[in-house]
C-alpha cells in the first residue's frame, strides 16, 4: 500500500488530501500539522475550514484511508511520498523585505524530513514557493540524507477557494515538474499514477522543475493582472459615464480574451496573488530584470489604488467626513463560499474608514468576530504565519461590532459597503432596510451585486463601481 503523508492542515494540504483518499482508496493518506486545534477540528464535525462539498469527502474517507494527526514524525517517516504544504510567507525583515518569500517553515519540514526517514522519499512541493526552492531542498536533504535517496517534484495547486472540490475533481491540468534524470522521471512517474485514478491523461502536464515553480506564479500573475485590468477601467468609466458591465461584457466576447475574471470590484485579494506578484517581482530584480519587475508592480499599485478609492467615494460622498457615522460592512472574507480572510480588500477599506473614526457593524455568513478582530488588528503579512505564531491584540478595534445578521448591521446606518459577493445580497429586502436607515441612505456596491435602478427608486444613493454615476456623486472628487 502506497502511504502518503502531507505536512500541512490548511486550505490547500486538508482538501487536496481528501480528494486524493477519495479517489485512491488503496492509497494510506495522512494529513499531519504541529498545530493540536487545527487537527483536532480536522477530526470533528465542525472543519476547520468552510469549502463547498469538503465536508461529505472528509466524513466518507476519515478513519477509512484518510486520517489527521500531529504525530508528524511517525507519518512521516513511514511515507513513500511526502507533500509539503506549510506557509510561505511574506518576509518582513531583512534581505527582500517585503517581497520574497520566507521559507523558515519549508527548511525546518525539509531538515525534520532528513532527520527522521528511513527509506527513499519522493518529497512534493505543494505550497507555492519560489523559483529554485526545490534546489535548495535538494541540497538541505542531501547534505543529510544518511544514504537515503530524495527526489524532489513541483506540483504546485491551482484551487480557486469556494470551488477548491470541483477544482480537484476535475482540474484544467495537474502540473508535476521533476528532475530530467533517470530516477526524477521515475518520481514524476509515481505522482503522475497517483492523479491518473480520476485526471485524464492529456491533464496531467509534465515538466522541469523550475517551469513548475514560474507555471503557478505566473498563472496567479495573469489573472491579478486581468482584474487590475478591469478595475483600471472601471475609474475611467466613472469619469466618462460608460458602464464597466458593458464594456467588460464587449471585451469577454472576443474569444482571445474571454469572459471570465473580468468583474469589476474593490480589488482583488486571497492569499496567493499579492504575494506570488511581489515574489515574482523579487525575482525580476535578482535576475536584473528591472523593467519586468516595474511592470507587475504596477499590477499591485492598481490593486491598492482601486480600494484607496472606494475608501474615498464613501467618505466624499457623506458630506466629506464618516466620523462618528455607523456604517455597515456586508461581506468580509474575500470573496464568496469561503472563509478565507487571507488579504480581503475588506481589511484595508475597513481600515480606511475607521482611520475617518467610523463606527462599523460587519456581517459575514462565514468569518468568526475573532477572526475579523484579528484581522483588523494584524500587521500586513502577519496572517501568512501558522496561527500561534501570530501577534494578537484583539481589544485595540473598539468602534467595530461584529453581527449575524444583515439587518441588523444596517439598522441605525448612515451608509452600507457591499464588499463580498455572497449570493444573498443580492435578494436582501433592501425596502426594509432603508426604512430602517438614517438619510440620505448610502450604499456603496463594492463587487456590484444590486439592482442599481430598483434600490435609487427606492430612495438609495447608490454608487456602484465603474457604473453611471448617481447625480449626488457626480461632483464629489473620486481621489482626495
Amino acid at each position: 500500500m502506497v502511504k502518503i503523508c502531507c505536512i500541512g492542515a490548511g486550505y490547500v494540504g486538508g482538501p487536496t488530501m481528501a480528494v486524493i483518499a477519495l479517489k485512491c482508496p488503496a492509497i494510506e493518506v495522512a494529513v499531519v500539522d504541529i498545530s493540536a486545534p487545527r487537527i483536532a477540528a480536522w477530526n470533528s464535525d465542525q472543519l476547520p475550514i468552510y469549502e463547498p462539498g469538503l465536508d461529505e469527502i472528509v466524513k466518507q474517507c476519515r478513519g477509512k484511508n484518510l486520517f489527521f494527526s500531529t504525530a508528524v514524525e511517525k507519518h512521516v517517516s513511514e511515507a513513500d511520498i511526502i507533500f509539503v504544504s506549510v506557509n510561505t510567507p511574506t518576509k518582513t525583515q531583512g534581505l527582500g523585505a517585503g517581497k520574497a518569500a520566507d521559507l523558515t517553515y519549508w527548511e525546518s519540514a525539509a531538515r525534520m524530513i532528513a532527520d527522521v526517514s528511513k527509506s527513499n522519499k519522493i518529497v512534493v512541493e505543494k505550497s507555492t514557493v519560489p523559483v529554485k526552492t526545490a534546489e535548495a531542498i535538494e541540497k538541505i536533504l542531501t547534505h543529510n540524507s544518511k544514504g537515503i535517496k530524495y527526489q524532489i517534484l513541483s506540483n504546485p495547486e491551482f484551487l480557486a477557494e469556494g470551488t477548491a472540490i470541483e477544482d480537484l475533481f476535475s482540474p484544467d491540468r495537474v502540473l508535476i515538474g521533476g528532475r530530467e534524470t533517470p530516477d526524477g522521471q521515475k518520481a514524476t512517474q509515481a505522482l503522475k499514477e497517483v492523479y491518473a485514478h480520476w485526471v485524464p491523461e492529456d491533464r496531467i502536464i509534465t515538466t522541469n522543475l523550475w517551469s513548475a515553480e514560474l507555471s503557478k506564479l505566473a498563472a496567479n500573475a495573469f489573472l491579478a493582472q486581468r482584474i487590475s485590468s478591469v478595475n483600471a477601467m472601471s475609474a475611467l468609466c466613472e469619469a466618462t459615464g460608460a458602464n464597466i458591465s458593458e464594456v467588460a461584457h464587449a471585451v469577454g466576447k472576443d474569444t482571445r480574451i474571454g469572459p471570465k475574471f473580468l468583474n469589476a470590484s474593490v480589488g482583488f485579494g486571497g492569499s496567493c496573488f499579492q504575494k506570488d506578484i511581489l515574489n515574482l517581482v523579487y525575482i525580476c530584480e535578482c535576475n536584473g530584470l528591472t523593467e519586468v519587475a516595474n511592470y507587475w508592480k504596477q499590477v499591485i499599485k492598481v490593486n491598492d489604488y482601486q480600494k484607496n478609492r472606494f475608501v474615498n467615494r464613501v467618505v466624499s460622498s457623506m458630506f466629506n467626513t464618516v466620523s462618528g457615522k455607523k456604517i455597515a460592512i456586508l461581506g468580509f472574507a474575500f470573496k464568496k463560499d469561503t472563509g478565507d480572510t487571507r488579504e480581503t480588500p475588506a481589511i484595508d477599506v475597513c481600515r480606511g474608514l475607521l482611520g475617518d473614526k467610523a463606527q462599523l457593524s460587519i456581517y459575514d455568513l462565514q468569518v468568526t468576530e475573532d477572526q475579523i478582530r484579528r484581522d483588523l488588528s494584524m500587521k500586513k503579512f502577519d496572517w501568512d504565519h501558522p496561527i500561534h505564531l501570530q501577534p494578537m491584540s484583539l481589544a485595540a478595534v473598539k468602534e467595530v461590532s461584529v453581527v449575524w445578521d444583515a439587518y441588523e448591521a444596517t439598522k441605525g446606518a448612515h451608509g452600507i459597503c457591499i464588499l463580498t459577493e455572497w449570493d444573498e445580497f443580492k435578494t436582501l429586502d433592501y425596502k426594509k432596510i432603508f426604512d430602517n436607515m438614517q438619510k440620505p441612505a448610502f450604499l456603496f456596491d463594492g463587487r456590484n451585486v444590486v439592482d442599481v435602478e430598483k434600490l435609487r427608486e427606492i430612495g438609495f444613493i447608490v454608487y456602484s463601481i465603474g457604473k453611471p454615476l448617481d447625480a449626488w456623486l457626480k461632483d464629489m472628487p473620486a481621489m482626495a
